[in-house]
């Protein structure tokens, strides 16, 4: 049991209430259920001067690729109500600059490591899995189907269900086994409940949820598209809503199915409204842009929330707004009848 006592930091604050915070993500045993998300921080070592990235559940790497990538070009990044649009097209060194600098340093720094993998094809993915295999340090394995902001849109396989389960049973395949692997989806869909049982039956021991959603802005000035890739993926608050409900469906339908929230989490109470909605963690993304150090008062705020709701586990508030209803008292029948009243002659 992992019990924090321990202050959120601010001047003259109280010490958080003595709570179980720790939480099981697909099998993986994690202290705390707030996680960074992917893309927001590379691997964790720009943060880590801001706090203790070993406080948090884990650090979830920016998806790498088989080969390193350039990315999109610029400008591939836009301010939006509430969010922010980003283009930037998966760049990254490639997996083998990737074991050997930044899973290194998370290995070396002692902080648990979620790595997310990204692919063109089915074959990327299995070799990338692979060479996970054969590394220590791999908490998870995050399978980015479902990332918008690429040129070629047909490799956002979430789209398609049977897409999304030929990638995911590769990536369970040769995946070490032990090793949980979480299947990222994507909320451009219709039916997102469809996508998530197509890659569970396919072996995902846990889901991702959500990515970011397809967004374009347009530059009234230049009157020309904002990002040089035209399009790119919303983040941030204003996606909020639509990610609780994704995982709120999920979890409605798949109680048993592990689910690490995202999306526009800015604060405890709106970590709070994942956990409520069924999920078992959560990742803190674009917030940090402006906040770096928000996965971990995040994490002392949700622990806050909690106590004052009277739990005294955080695995008791999983699912907990899903709970049945209490019955609607009958009205009592009245213990007399009133008298007729007469009428005049």
């Amino acid at each position: 049991m992992t019990r924090m006592r321990i202050t959120d930091g601010r001047p003259g604050s109280t010490p958080l209430p003595d709570l179980d915070m720790s939480t099981s993500l697909a099998g993986a045993e994690l202290p705390s259920p707030v996680l960074t998300a992917s893309g927001c921080a590379a691997a964790g070592r720009e943060l880590d001067q801001f706090f203790d990235v070993t406080e948090i559940g884990a650090v979830v790497t920016k998806s790498i690729m088989l080969r390193p990538r350039a990315g999109r070009p610029t400008p591939r990044m836009a301010e939006t109500p509430s969010g922010m649009l980003n283009s930037i097209g998966l760049q990254g060194p490639g997996i083998d600059a990737f074991l050997e600098r930044d899973l290194a340093w998370l290995r070396r720094r002692g902080a648990r490591a979620v790595v997310s993998i990204a692919g063109g094809t089915v074959d990327e993915y299995t070799k990338l899995a692979q060479r996970l295999r054969h590394v220590d340090g791999v908490t998870a394995v995050e399978v980015n189907i479902s990332c918008p902001n690429v040129e070629d849109r047909g490799q956002v396989f979430a789209c398609d269900r049977n897409a999304a389960a030929t990638v995911v049973a590769a990536v369970r395949r040769a995946t070490a086994p032990g090793v949980p692997v979480l299947a990222k989806l994507s909320p451009d869909v219709t039916d997102i409940v469809s996508i998530a049982e197509s890659v569970v039956d396919a072996g995902a021991d846990g889901l991702s949820m959500i990515n970011t959603l397809l967004g374009m802005v347009v530059d009234t000035d230049t009157m020309r598209p904002a990002l040089a890739g035209v399009t790119g993926g919303l983040s941030g608050p204003a996606i909020r809503p639509v990610a609780v409900r994704a995982v709120w469906q999920v979890h409605a339908a798949l109680p048993e199915v592990p689910i690490l929230g995202m999306g526009g989490i800015r604060t405890g109470l709106d970590a709070l409204e994942f956990v409520l909605a069924g999920a078992s963690a959560v990742s803190v993304g674009t917030v940090v842009f402006h906040d770096p150090a928000a996965p971990l008062r995040v994490a002392h705020e949700l622990q806050r929330a909690l106590g004052e709701r009277g739990f005294g586990r955080f695995a008791d508030a999983v699912g907990y707004a899903h709970r049945p209803l209490p019955p609607v008292a009958e009205p009592a029948a009245p213990d007399h009848q009133e008298a007729p009243v007469e009428e005049e002659a």
